[in-house]
């Protein structure tokens, strides 16, 4: 389906989309890299075998992407789907108009990352192997340090072999509630990123119909002028072929009545011919207030979402609050331990000399 070898870069296929790039302070709220939807294409570099996505907005390259196999298209929502470049050090979102679009678009981008697996794996198999190597090797370097991180510590009292067991069961209940927590507000911000996508394309979609709207508004005006003027001519028209009809003989000649019968005809056509587009326009109407309607709906369920948010993250704040009073207890709690073994250790110490004490003075 892709070619193989080509002199220069070819495009693949084309789409227009909506293009957002994720915050790089935030790494949670979309920014529009184009105010309108642009085109957004697949590319084939028939000299370096390589497939590129290239969207350029004006005389600015938007998105300049290598596709690798590594690479994943996700469907976040209906019309709104988004990937990662780690080169870019980015994530680029793209919102579409129509489901069907993004369809198209998720499909083509799977061929083309086998597409680019292939043509990797015939140009660079040794390569692919050292990366296979390390990828293995890394998990498990990373485990066995981890491993060593995570051992609980002991404490030794007299000895190596005097160990005292410490509960951490408070600190893993508090660990895993505020990772269950942080997971939660991850996801909602997922979801305010995919309603603020939709609400940005909902916006742009409202604001082309306001304008086709008040245009349409504009053209009913002059066309409500035309049909006065055109229903005056068809009057005097009327009233020229009664004079006609009235006359007889006396009037112009039948070939004048009946140019002036089709012109009636004609008008009346006319006539009809724009009540239909008046009545088009006052269903684009309707449409435009439907439309008004899930703009609203959209601004509604995204005030919800950050009033969630704002909870989750207060819920985060107090987790972490009773996670740094834990943590304070235990160490107050291991003071006390080990002034309790201290003073231990001098007793066991001072039972010791009067043992000896006694055993000298019951020899004697």
């Amino acid at each position: 389906m892709y070619p193989q070898h080509r002199e220069r870069e070819q495009p693949i296929f084309s789409a227009r989309a909506h293009v957002f790039q994720i915050d790089p302070n935030t790494k949670r709220n979309w920014i529009p890299a184009s105010k309108h939807a642009v085109t957004v294409s697949f590319f084939y570099d028939g000299n370096r075998n390589v497939y590129r996505i290239i969207s350029v907005g004006g005389t600015k390259a938007i998105i300049n992407c290598t596709i690798t196999p590594s690479m994943t298209f996700t469907r976040t929502s209906q019309k709104f789907g988004q990937w990662a470049d780690s080169r870019a050090n980015t994530v680029y979102g793209l919102g579409f108009a129509t489901e069907q679009q993004l369809h198209q678009f998720s499909e083509r981008f799977k061929e083309v990352k086998e597409a680019a697996r292939l043509a990797r794996e015939k140009s660079q198999d040794k390569m692919e192997f050292v990366n296979t190597a390390l990828s293995i090797a890394a998990p498990q370097f990373s485990q066995d340090l981890g491993d060593e991180l995570q051992s609980p510590p002991v404490m030794c009292v007299n000895g190596p072999e005097d160990k005292m067991f410490r509960s951490q069961s408070a600190d893993i209940t508090l660990s895993s509630e505020k990772e269950r927590i942080k997971k939660m507000l991850s996801e909602g911000s997922i979801c305010e990123m995919n309603l603020e996508a939709e609400l940005f394309t909902l916006q742009d979609s409202n604001s082309k119909l306001v304008s086709a709207l008040h245009e349409a508004n504009n053209n009913v005006q002059q066309w409500k002028k035309q049909l006065a003027a055109y229903q005056e001519e068809t009057e005097r028209l009327r009233d020229q072929v009664a004079d006609l009809e009235a006359h007889g003989g006396h009037g112009p000649s039948d070939m004048l009545k009946d140019e002036l019968t089709r012109s009636l005809e004609e008008l009346e056509a006319l006539l009809k011919a724009k009540d239909e587009e008046i009545h088009i326009l006052q269903n684009k109407k309707s449409e435009y207030h439907e439309m008004e309607q899930e703009r609203e709906e959209a601004i509604h369920r995204l005030q919800e979402m950050e009033m969630r948010n704002l909870e989750l993250e207060r819920r985060v704040q107090n987790a972490e609050q009773n996670l740094a009073a834990s943590l304070e207890e235990r160490d107050h709690t291991e003071s006390e331990v080990q002034r309790a073994i201290e003073i231990l250790d001098v007793k066991l110490f001072d039972l010791n000399d009067l043992r000896q004490s006694l055993v000298k003075l019951i020899d004697k």
